[in-house]
């Protein structure tokens, strides 16, 4: 079997010293990744280059990326993309780029460094790329899952949210956590909720045998 884990933050530039970016460690896609090497997957790793866990999977190669852009071209350059079987989609990407920086006279910024004496700046920022809804295209016969982080509202706002993901991408699964939905992660598919686990770990080791048939 042969399996794409995106995991870590993106960023997007605002100068060539100073970036965007979101809070993501990349533990999540790595235990991921050391688990599925274990039961004797290929594993192709792509981990943000802002990513700070230390785990490093034996027998796996994790491939950088930066920008959401990067990650994509990275996705693209995975030889035969057709026979990828499982894709887990955990990366955390910016959901905005800097499209333009100001001076508080409207003056746009020309560069490779804002001065930090430059005063008030305004950044106009556009959205970035959505990989999500490109995976199906690039890996048309992979089991897809999403991961949907939500902060505001309740466990089943989030959980709606989770189930509008797969409709809206053609994926097969998401997971949703965070402080809406609470402690540990909600496994939905577009038939309904399948299983809630308490924590990374223990979700890791409940996919191996929920997979187990394909596997």
């Amino acid at each position: 079997m042969r399996v794409v884990i995106t995991c870590g933050p993106s960023y997007e530039p605002i100068d060539q010293v100073r970036r965007i970016t979101n809070f993501s460690t990349g533990e999540l896609g790595l235990l991921l990744a050391k688990r599925c090497a274990t039961a004797g997957v290929e594993v192709f790793c792509l981990m943000g280059e802002a990513a700070t866990c230390p785990l490093r999977p034996p027998g796996v190669e994790p491939i950088s990326f930066s920008t959401n852009e990067n990650l994509l071209a990275r996705l693209e350059a995975i030889p035969a993309p057709g026979e990828i079987d499982y894709l887990f989609h955990v990366a955390a990407l910016a959901d905005f780029k800097v499209e333009s920086v100001t001076d508080a006279g409207g003056s746009p910024f020309a560069g490779g460094k804002i001065e930090s004496r430059s005063g008030a700046l305004t950044l106009r920022l556009v959205p970035a790329i959505k990989l999500i809804g490109r995976l199906r295209a690039l890996f048309p016969r992979a089991w897809i899952a999403g991961w949907k982080y939500e902060l505001d509202g309740s466990r089943e706002e989030a959980l709606a949210k989770g189930f509008r993901q797969i409709a809206e991408n053609q994926t097969n699964a998401c997971f949703v956590n965070g402080a809406a939905y609470g402690e540990g992660f909600g496994h939905v598919e577009h038939d309904g909720f399948v299983a809630h686990y308490a924590s990374k770990e223990i979700l890791c080791e409940a996919l191996i045998p929920y997979l187990s048939n394909a596997w």
